[in-house]
């Protein structure tokens, strides 16, 4: 198998849901600072998953991070990722990646990733 083929499939736009487990990943975090590495965590998962360094989180899931306070993080998230085009020439980046939070989730048993067709 040949190392210098590239994947040109992250110049495509796309938008999928993925539920990321957060209780795991902020495990042994000092409680003045689980909410704030659960953002960057967050941040981290976006950029490795849709492969943009380029991550923007949408303000309505840093509220629901932070909802029960910095401590009180909740265990599990779904969230809707969306590789998009950048509109501003100036930046190096091609494209950005919008995190965004899926409203009205009751339950995370049996939930899988799924692509989304805007």
């Amino acid at each position: 198998m040949t190392g210098d083929k590239k994947r040109s499939a992250m110049n495509q736009v796309v938008t999928r849901e993925y539920t990321i487990h957060l209780h795991k990943r902020i495990h042994g975090i000092g409680f003045k600072r689980r909410a704030p590495r659960a953002i960057k965590e967050i941040r981290k998962f976006a950029e490795k998953t849709m492969g943009t360094p380029d991550v923007r989180i949408d303000t309505r899931l840093n509220k629901h991070v932070w909802h029960k306070g910095v401590k009180n993080v909740p265990f599990r998230i779904r969230v809707r990722l969306a590789r998009k085009r950048n509109e501003d020439e100036d930046s190096i980046h091609k494209l950005y990646t919008l995190v965004t939070i899926v409203e009205g989730i009751t339950s995370f048993k049996g939930l899988q990733t799924q692509n989304v067709d805007d």
